[in-house]
C-alpha cells in the first residue's frame, strides 16, 4: 500500500495543529505566532466563552492569498478525564462504555447531534457481523430485539430503527456515567517531546476548547485524531488515494411490503437486490450503485441504499459536501421515478435522508501490528485477539463501471481473494495501537490494515468489539502504569 506523502504546506499545517503547551489547569496555548511578513492584519473579533463569562480574542495575519497564520492565544481547558474518546459511532460507543464500566472517568466527544455515527446519523439500518459477538455488541442487539419491531426481532436485532438506536445508546452511556459532548469537532492534537498525546483541541458553540486526558481513543472512523497527532497512515489503493465509494442512506414510506415482496431484502433475501436493480434498469432508472437495497424496518418504513459516490477523499470536507448534495439529489430523483411507475409504487416518498453520508474507507493508521489479506485467507489467530471477524472480502469498486477499470493489478488480487474465500480470523490488539504516538489507541475502520483486509473488518459488527477492547486496554494500561503498547496479551486477557 502506498502512503500519501504530505506536501510541505500540509506537513507544516499538521505540525502546527499538533503544537501547544498546557499553561496551568484552566488554559492551553495553541497555534503558532504570527510570522513577520508584510500582509493585511485580520480583523480581531471577540469570541465569548459563555460558560465562564470571558472573552477570548483571536487574530492573525494573511500570508499571501492562500495562507493565514493565527496569533497564539490562550484557550480554556474544558476538562480532564482518564479516557477521552473521539467519535461516538459504533466503535466509540464500545470504547466509552468499556472504559466507564471499568471505573474510568470517561469523556465522549462527537461532531453530530446524536450518538451512533453511521448507525444513526448515517441511517445504516443493518448491523453486519454482529450476531456472533459477545459483550457490548450483543447487549445492543438484545436491546434492539426487546424494544424494536417484529423485523428487529426476526433478525435478532441486526435490522434496527435508527431513532430507537439513538435513544438506547444515550440511555446506556448516561447510565454508565459517561460525559457526552455533541456538536463538537476535533480540530487539533497536542503531543509532548516523547510523542505522547496529552490533549485534543475542539471547536463548538462553546468556542475553541482543549481537553486533557491520560489515555485517548480515536473512534472517528477516518483516523482524524491519529492524523492530527502526527501518525502515519495509508489511504486507498494508490498514491492518488482512490478509495471505496461513499453512500447516502434514506428512509422511505408509502410502500406495502406484501405488494412488493420480491424487492424487499427481508422477504426475498439476496435476490431482492437483483430484482430491484432489474426493475430500475427496465424503467430507465440508473442508480449509481448496481446493488440497490430496500429494507423493511417497521410500520411501513423502509430504508434504501442505492447510491455510490466515487473518488471522494474522506478527509476533504469540500468534496464530501459536494458528494452529499449529489447523492441526496440522486435519491430523490430515483424515488420520484419509482413513484411514476404507479401501482404499488404510486405512494412511495422520502421520509428522510441521512445527516451524514456513509464513508466506507478513510485513513488506515499504521499500527504496532497490521491486519492483512493473507490473515483473512489463512484465518489467522492471535494471542492478543480483540475479536473474531466472520465477514468476507467486500471491496466496492473504487471507480464506476467494471471491477477496478484501469486498475488490473488490484482487480486481479480482489478476484483471487474472493475465489479463495475468507476464513474467520482475529484482529490483534497491536492493530489498535498506533506505531508513532503514545497514549493513543484506535478502533473501527481506521485501525492498521491493508486495503483488501479493510474491506472485511470495516463493518460495524466488528467496530463495537474493537472499541470495547480499546476501552478495556486503556484502563488496563492506566492501572498498570504503562502505555497501551506496553501491556501484554496476558494483561489484556486476564483483566
Amino acid at each position: 500500500m502506498n502512503s500519501p506523502q504530505p506536501t510541505p504546506s500540509r506537513r507544516k499545517f499538521l505540525q502546527t495543529a499538533a503544537t501547544g503547551i498546557v499553561a496551568g489547569p484552566l488554559a492551553l496555548a495553541a497555534g503558532s505566532r504570527a510570522l513577520a511578513a508584510e500582509s493585511p492584519t485580520a480583523q480581531v473579533g471577540a469570541f465569548p466563552n459563555f460558560a465562564r463569562g470571558e472573552v477570548v480574542r483571536t487574530g492573525g495575519r494573511l500570508l499571501g492569498a492562500d495562507r493565514f497564520v493565527e496569533t497564539e492565544r490562550t484557550i480554556p481547558v474544558a476538562g480532564h478525564s482518564d479516557v477521552l474518546v473521539v467519535g461516538a459511532g459504533p466503535a466509540g460507543i464500545g470504547a466509552a462504555l468499556a472504559a466507564a464500566r471499568a471505573g474510568a472517568k470517561t469523556q465522549l466527544i462527537e461532531s453530530a447531534g446524536c450518538l451512533g455515527g453511521v448507525w444513526t446519523a448515517g441511517m445504516l439500518t443493518k448491523i453486519i457481523d454482529g450476531g456472533r459477538k459477545t459483550g457490548i455488541m450483543q447487549e445492543i442487539l438484545q436491546a434492539m430485539v426487546a424494544r424494536g419491531s417484529d423485523v428487529a426481532k426476526k433478525t435478532k436485532g441486526e435490522i434496527y430503527d435508527p431513532e430507537l438506536m439513538k435513544l438506547v445508546l444515550e440511555e446506556k452511556c448516561v447510565a454508565a456515567g459517561i460525559k457526552i459532548q455533541l456538536h463538537t469537532q476535533l480540530v487539533g492534537a497536542v503531543t509532548d517531546a516523547r510523542k505522547r498525546l496529552t490533549a485534543v483541541i475542539t471547536e463548538s458553540k462553546s468556542g475553541r476548547q482543549a481537553w486533557t486526558a491520560d489515555r485517548f481513543i480515536d473512534c472517528s472512523g477516518d483516523g482524524d485524531l491519529a492524523a492530527q497527532a502526527g501518525c502515519r497512515f495509508d489511504v486507498g489503493i494508490n498514491a492518488g488515494c482512490e478509495c471505496q465509494p461513499m453512500s447516502l442512506m434514506a428512509l422511505l414510506t408509502g410502500l406495502d411490503a406484501d405488494a412488493i415482496p420480491e424487492f424487499v431484502r427481508e422477504i426475498a433475501g439476496e435476490k431482492a437486490k437483483a430484482n430491484l436493480q432489474k426493475l430500475m434498469k427496465d424503467s430507465g432508472i440508473n442508480p449509481s450503485y448496481s446493488g440497490p437495497t430496500l429494507r423493511l424496518l417497521h410500520s411501513g418504513i423502509f430504508s434504501l441504499m442505492t447510491n455510490h459516490e466515487y473518488g471522494v477523499p474522506a478527509y476533504d470536507a469540500g468534496k464530501i459536501s459536494d458528494a452529499t448534495i449529489r447523492a441526496r439529489r440522486e435519491v430523490h430523483d430515483i424515488v420520484r421515478d419509482l413513484r411514476k411507475l404507479g401501482g404499488p409504487w404510486k405512494g412511495v416518498a422520502v421520509v428522510a435522508t441521512a445527516e451524514q453520508i456513509g464513508v466506507r474507507e478513510g485513513r488506515r493508521v499504521r499500527g504496532r501490528a497490521t491486519v492483512t489479506a493473507d490473515d483473512i485467507s489463512a484465518g489467522k489467530k492471535h494471542a492478543d485477539a480483540v475479536c473474531q471477524v466472520n465477514f468476507g472480502f467486500d471491496v466496492h469498486n473504487v471507480r464506476p463501471g467494471a471491477m477496478f477499470e484501469g486498475l488490473d493489478e488490484i482487480a486481479d488480487e480482489v478476484r483471487r481473494r474472493r475465489q479463495a474465500g475468507a476464513k474467520p480470523y482475529d484482529i490483534p490488539l497491536g492493530a489498535l495501537i498506533p506505531a508513532d504516538v503514545e497514549g493513543l489507541m484506535m478502533a473501527g475502520r481506521c485501525i492498521s490494515g491493508d486495503f483488501i483486509a479493510h474491506s472485511s473488518y470495516r463493518v460495524t459488527g466488528n467496530a463495537v468489539p474493537m472499541g470495547e477492547a480499546a476501552g478495556r486496554a486503556s484502563v488496563i494500561s492506566l492501572r498498570k502504569g504503562r502505555m497501551p503498547h506496553e501491556i501484554t496479551a496476558a494483561d489484556f486477557k486476564s483483566a
